[in-house]
């Protein structure tokens, strides 16, 4: 896991394919998604504080939640709360809930469509937004029961409204992405809806891979 201090007591935790974020307060720290189960990401948290942790999960999907088994009590949207089979706490995040921890306010924005239970962070301000795996370069996942593109859509189309928005640290692929990068997901989830971009099958998986001017989807 490769550990980089983005600024002073935040931390980002980088395992290569996903990428779980820690900020450390005066009392407490708060760790932002907990990667594979394989990461043992509680080896590398306490590498860095031994203050009580709140862990708070951007989404539901395996690699944000697998390490959830060593940690007491979570913090996930309702809707994507059914994804956590460990014996854990689990309180529900709503829209414009606050997380205060060290020098950071954020706030809690519902995004739905990559999962029902979606939520981005924001800090207005740092201009600082933690949006998950819903804001990348990709290739985003869209496929399966629990993806709604349309919801997606209009979850993009919120965000970009959002004056509030320079810089952007997503889950997966590189970083630190600018705000413009809102309009990029918007501009290709709406071309893959109006099938205007190819697919190619994938390998392995029950979906088809498409490239578009800017994001690449799983669809």
């Amino acid at each position: 896991m490769n550990i980089t201090e983005y600024e002073k007591d935040f931390y980002i935790l980088d395992n290569g394919e996903v990428r779980a974020f820690l900020i450390i307060g005066e009392t407490r720290a708060v760790l932002i998604d907990t990667c594979y189960e394989k990461d043992h990401i509680i080896e590398v948290v306490n590498q860095l504080t031994n203050k009580p942790i709140e862990v708070v999960l951007t989404h539901g999907d395996r690699d944000h939640i697998g390490g959830l088994h060593n940690f007491k009590r979570c913090r996930i949207h309702i809707k994507d709360s059914h994804f956590i089979q460990c014996p854990i706490s689990i309180s529900y995040l709503r829209s414009k809930d606050q997380i205060n921890i060290g020098n950071y306010c954020f706030e809690v924005i519902d995004i739905p469509g990559h999962t029902y239970g979606s939520i981005a962070l924001l800090d207005r301000k740092k201009k600082l937004l933690l949006p998950g795996d819903s804001v990348q370069k990709g290739p985003i996942y869209m496929f399966g029961e629990h993806r709604n593109l349309d919801m997606y859509i209009e979850s993009l189309n919120s965000l970009q409204y959002i004056k509030d928005i320079q810089i952007i640290l997503p889950s997966h692929h590189e970083y630190p992405l600018g705000r413009e990068y809102i309009n990029h997901c918007l501009e290709d989830a709406m071309a893959l809806k109006n099938h205007e971009l190819t697919g190619v099958a994938h390998p392995t998986m029950p979906c088809s891979h498409y490239i578009g001017k800017n994001i690449e989807f799983y669809y």
